[in-house]
């Protein structure tokens, strides 16, 4: 049986995923694939591409690949309108709701203060988070490339950097969020919704310190978490500049 040979070109932040300053990479088969399993056996996520060319005609994942082929990658396009050509995922989520994986809990936590709907589960397993992705329209946040190969997966991000604070403001610079930053309305425990609520009925609540200090009082829907303006407060309103700068 003769073998085949091609050569792909991932353009942008897709060559993140493969060994290669150019992000030129040569891929060998005996069986004609798919040009989806052809760019997932070179590391990247179907869920990161928005774009094929093959030879300069826009294809689909399903696409079969003979050899030969000029093989372009481009990666997913927020901000640019590409209808013409052959989009390979249903439209973005213009509204911004997020699962982030287990490894992710500060992430989700920063993502909730800036007001952003986020669901988190340390014990979350992948066909769960798969599942709350799909069914809820959230987009999926991990650093696990295998998660984001998941079939049934349609909205997903692999999360570029490690440390916390610079996760969300990746995310919301990313995806052109800072409009939609509404601080201070979700719940960082539970992603419940916050509100005002009497000093009165909940002083019995409160810390003793707090509740001499303390005038405005605001209780989470959800969990009832009780939240007052802290110390915390001054890097708490850092991250949301830093946000909104992103």
């Amino acid at each position: 049986m003769r073998r085949h040979t091609v050569e792909i070109r991932f353009y942008a932040e897709l060559r993140l995923f493969v060994d290669s300053p150019d992000g030129r990479v040569v891929c060998s088969f005996d069986v004609s694939p798919s040009v989806k399993a052809l760019i997932e056996s070179c590391g990247v996520p179907h869920t990161e591409v928005d774009l094929i060319l093959v030879d300069g005609e826009s294809v689909d994942f399903s696409h079969r690949i003979e050899g030969g082929e000029r093989i372009s990658v481009y990666p997913v396009f927020e901000s640019f309108d590409i209808s013409p050509l052959s989009r390979l995922r249903p439209r973005p989520l213009r509204e911004p709701r997020f699962v982030a994986d287990g490894h992710l809990g500060l992430l989700a936590r920063y993502l909730r203060l800036l007001g952003f709907d986020t669901c988190y589960d340390a014990d979350a397993d992948a066909p769960g988070l798969v599942e709350a992705s799909v069914s809820e329209r959230r987009l999926l946040l991990t650093r696990d490339v295998e998660l984001l190969e998941h079939g049934r997966l349609t909205h997903g991000y692999y999360v570029r950097a490690t440390d916390p604070r610079e996760q969300v403001l990746e995310i919301v610079g990313r995806f052109h969020l800072e409009s939609a930053i509404a601080p201070f309305t979700r719940c960082a425990a539970c992603n419940g919704s916050i509100a005002p609520v009497a000093k009165s009925e909940v002083a019995h609540l409160l810390p003793e310190a707090v509740r001499g200090e303390q005038q405005r009082v605001w209780r989470c829907g959800g969990c009832g978490e009780l939240y007052w303006r802290g110390s915390h407060l001054e890097r708490l309103f850092s991250l949301v500049e830093a946000a909104r700068n992103a």
